[in-house]
């Protein structure tokens, strides 16, 4: 081959770009909530094995302040965000051994300015952070209001900063039931999609759902639906017919919202979901046009809700609810952990099997070998055989409880064979499985 072929050069050099876009997004990250496809499942394999599994000690133990913020993990780096001494902290971290590479932090309050109830289990950032893989910009949001963008490249320069209850005058959430009234702040991690990052923020006077120039922070537009913001992990991207939308469980909806050309912001359709305390906490999770969302209180249930562009219609309800943890939908099934582990059909909502202790904290993972990796309770880890392995039972692999002191609210992490496990207070364990 010439080197002096400028066609045949130019191919090399897409060729080896391409390369380079394809290392640089490595399937062993967990780089959003709820994973790599923000749907709770991941390519890597749960690495059981009978001889052992989970080491008798972590590889290593980091303290990072009180939250609910769960791990982000991209290229060998794990980011966590938390509260202490009145500011709010975000850690980047090696995910191989946990030395710090960087850390920056902001004053903050540890709990919302109009946070009302139940400060004894929690405090801090619920919202996990968002990575850009475009950009290396990380994205978070505090239990005030603080909208910031850090740049991963930079040791975590800020790139812009807002405020979302000074910006959008948001206030107090409204007590809707006979239930006492919550507000936990802001909980919901933020969403990038394209070249906008999606906040919901909550405002009756602007919208539910504000888009921001991701570079730059300036709104670029606000959903016509004007919710209260709900207390959940985080929205959930789908399509329906065809068009790019977003699913957000609101104070009073389960709302599906546009995300097209001059029609993003429009609402495609609610389902009306209104929850004891506002707490729906589990997010919406999203399969083709459908959506699950589910919460304990007084709704006692999980409800499969279907849309169109032109409505929501159910399509069936279960007295299986979930608290915390978010549903996953793998195959024909729906997998929750909620005070045990239930494995519902995705067809019809029936009850499979369910079997374990999780309490209320909860969370689980689908692997690559067709196996859940469940966290609960004080730090409870366990693998749970899913339906394609074990159809007609409750299969519990092995089981290690009291792995820390306090709830484990935040969901659990896999990364390149390292298993991330946080608690509210702040310690987090990274276990590294077997081979």
């Amino acid at each position: 081959m010439s080197s002096d072929n400028p066609f045949l050069i130019r191919v090399l050099c897409l060729l080896l770009a391409a390369t380079a876009c394809h290392c640089q997004s490595h399937a062993a990250d967990w780089p959003f909530w709820r994973g790599p496809a923000r749907d709770g499942h991941t390519e890597e394999s749960s690495r059981w094995s009978k001889e052992a599994w989970l080491p008798a000690e972590p590889a290593w133990r980091a303290t990072l302040g009180v939250g609910a913020s769960s791990p982000v993990v991209v290229g060998g780096q794990v980011f966590l965000l938390g509260n202490a001494d009145g500011r709010d902290v975000l850690r980047c971290l090696s995910a191989a051994d946990g030395k710090e590479v960087w850390s920056v932090n902001y004053a903050c309050r540890l709990y919302g300015r109009f946070h009302e109830g139940d400060e004894g289990i929690y405090s801090g950032p619920s919202s996990t952070p968002e990575y850009d893989p475009a950009t290396k910009y990380l994205h978070t949001l505090s239990a005030d209001g603080h909208l910031n963008c850090w740049d991963t490249r930079q040791n975590g320069k800020n790139i812009w900063k807002r405020n979302l209850y000074d910006d959008y005058q948001v206030g107090r959430r409204p007590k809707l039931t006979r239930a006492p009234l919550r507000d936990y702040g802001y909980t919901s991690s933020p969403l990038v999609h394209g070249d906008w990052l999606l906040a919901e923020v909550g405002s009756t006077k602007s919208g539910t759902v504000i888009a921001f120039d991701k570079m730059t922070g300036k709104q670029v537009w606000a959903s016509e639906l004007r919710d209260e913001a709900g207390h959940t992990g985080g929205m959930a991207p789908m399509r329906v017919e065809g068009v790019p939308c977003v699913a957000v469980v609101t104070q009073r909806n389960l709302a599906v919202i546009r995300l097209d050309g001059d029609k993003a912001g429009k609402t495609v359709a609610v389902f009306p979901w209104v929850t004891d305390f506002a707490n729906n906490i589990a997010s919406p999770a999203v399969r083709d046009d459908c959506v699950l969302v589910t919460a304990a209180y007084n709704q006692n249930s999980i409800c499969k809700v279907k849309f169109t562009l032109k409505e929501a219609r159910e399509l069936w309800r279960q007295k299986f609810p979930s608290k915390v943890c978010t549903p996953v939908i793998h195959k024909d099934h729906v997998y929750v952990a909620w005070q045990k582990v239930r494995c519902l059909s995705w067809e019809t909502g029936e009850l499979k099997w369910e079997g374990g202790t999780i309490g209320d904290p909860g969370s689980c993972i689908v692997t690559a070998d067709d196996r859940l990796i469940v966290f609960g309770k004080n730090g409870k880890l366990s693998v749970v055989e899913t339906a394609v392995r074990s159809p007609a039972k409750y299969e519990e692999l092995t089981a290690v409880d009291g792995l820390f002191r306090s709830a484990a609210w935040p969901h659990v992490a896999l990364s390149d064979g390292r298993l991330f496990c946080r608690d509210r207070e702040g310690h987090l364990s990274c276990f590294v499985l077997p081979r």
